[in-house]
């Protein structure tokens, strides 16, 4: 037996998975985010322990001999987060997340002390990655900087509490900006350019390797023996990818979550940064991805459904899903929300509804929502095939995978083949389960399995007809309005 841990923003989640691959049963808990001022996003680490016992407690408390029986972990976390520790290894402040967009200035100054870092990281400076929320400590809170000993990412602080090891796998790594990704090692000149070095990082480990066991307390605590084996993990992304089965080169998949992503296996490093490609390290050994995100996905549709005031989210796309039609004058939707990263890099851009008018309801304002963030992950696509990618298929995880609706919409946008899974909602929690079982010896290749098929959505030729012009008109639009959010 093997449990997955995924410490995601919104919630942490544990999968109790058989040896066979079977899913045995899971559970989760709630976090909040605390935003105290405009662009922060902030969580404190040690809410995500106790969010983390409370479940691994109701988990064991439903499925007690399969709890028993768990042999390995495996940790998957959103990315990019700096979670900074002291000599007593102890929180200093609330981690700094993924989504907070406070150190714009902080990226600009980088790349002036390392006028080569998009090259050392294969990635453009990003207010979300960590090294420039670590410089924006440094100006912005000294003495707090001053007392830090080390930086982990969000999923490794419960790896501490678990084992008592400080180590981080090469796919969160990677998002750091202090990973050089072809090497697959810290980068020393990138270290020094935010006042670090390597004393203050962690570990490297494969994300299927052991990064240690379980400390005696915890083991005791969760009823488990303490040669039960943890493996290095995942960034969110790379252990969704694990959990599809999108482990060789040329597989991919769309993730319609909080955020939108859209990622490539590759077999060698093949950065982009131009069109705010992000090139990563894969959680495997000797295996790279290419992956493109945007910041607002799923979350717009949450967002629209508030807005609008729906019973929910399926009675919004109920008309939809029927079937009703929208005017092609319908309103084009930027899903800027919160920023945006691929392809614009742009903390500042902000989210529009264009080209409304009196006739509009609710069923033309959810398309045109649904529509935006379908439209953004064509930029993403156009942005993968210039560094190379061919892509004929891609699979769709996340929420937004519930809707039928809207993997056609992606398969007439982007003119690939979407395909669904059974059990594909799991995502990082089962990626994070299948590593804790290559960690106790298991085969890539008996492990790394796609699950059933659910349904394949082929492009519809006269709705693509549709969109592109849509495509197009959305294309246009963010040049001509980005200097506004600035002035606004």
């Amino acid at each position: 037996m093997f449990l997955g841990i995924d410490l995601g923003t919104s919630e942490v989640k544990l999968l109790l998975m058989a040896e066979d691959g079977s899913i045995v049963g899971s559970a989760g808990e709630a976090l909040s985010v605390s935003r105290p001022q405009p662009l922060w996003s902030e969580q404190l680490p040690t809410d995500w322990w106790a969010a983390t016992e409370k479940a691994a407690a109701r988990l064991r408390a439903e499925h007690a001999a399969a709890w028993g029986a768990i042999r390995g972990i495996g940790l998957s976390g959103q990315m990019h987060g700096a979670v900074t520790l002291d000599g007593d290894l102890q929180p200093i402040r609330p981690a700094i997340l993924w989504n907070d967009g406070r150190c714009a200035a902080e990226c600009d100054e980088l790349l002036k002390l390392v006028p080569d870092l998009h090259a050392r990281t294969g990635n453009l400076a990003m207010p979300g990655f960590t090294a420039p929320k670590l410089l924006w400590m440094k100006h912005h809170e000294p003495a707090l900087f001053a007392r830090v000993a080390k930086v982990i990412l969000p999923k490794d602080y419960l790896r501490l509490k678990l084992t008592g090891e400080l180590a981080n796998d090469m796919s969160d790594a990677a998002g750091t900006l202090w990973l050089d990704p072809a090497k697959r090692d810290w980068d020393d000149t990138l270290l020094a350019a935010t006042g670090l070095s390597r004393a203050h990082m962690p570990r490297l480990v494969e994300g299927s390797d052991v990064s240690g066991t379980l400390l005696p307390a915890v083991a005791a605590a969760w009823g488990l023996p303490t040669s039960v084996v943890v493996a290095g993990g995942a960034g969110d992304n790379e252990a969704s990818a694990v959990g599809i089965g999108a482990v060789e080169p040329g597989q991919g998949f769309i993730s319609l979550g909080t955020s939108g992503v859209m990622f490539l296996v590759t077999d060698a490093f093949r950065p982009n940064p131009g069109r705010a490609v992000h090139a990563f390290c894969h959680t495997l050994p000797q295996r790279w991805h290419q992956m493109t995100v945007m910041l607002t996905a799923a979350s717009a549709l949450a967002w629209v459904t508030k807005l609008l005031k729906a019973e929910n989210e399926t009675a919004l796309l109920a008309p939809l899903e029927a079937g009703e039609k929208v005017s092609a004058q319908s309103p084009i939707f930027l899903p800027y929300l919160s920023g945006e990263r691929t392809p614009h890099n742009d903390v500042h851009a902000r989210g529009m509804l264009f080209g409304l008018d009196a006739s509009h309801g609710q069923t033309e304002v959810a398309h045109s929502v649904l529509e935006g963030v379908a439209f953004g992950m064509a930029q993403g696509l156009a942005a993968l095939r210039d560094a190379g990618a061919t892509v004929s298929r891609l699979g769709l995880v996340g929420g937004g995978a519930r809707s039928a609706y809207w993997a056609q919409m992606h398969a007439d946008v982007l003119g690939v083949e979407i395909e669904t899974f059974t059990g594909g909602a799991q995502g990082g929690a089962l990626g994070a389960a299948r590593l804790g079982a290559l960690a106790t010896g298991a085969k890539v290749a008996d492990v790394c399995k796609a699950p059933p098929t659910a349904r394949i959505f082929a492009p519809d030729a006269s709705k693509s007809a549709f969109y592109a012009p849509r495509l197009q008109r959305f294309d246009a639009l963010y040049p001509r309005v980005k200097d506004l959010a600035l002035t606004l």
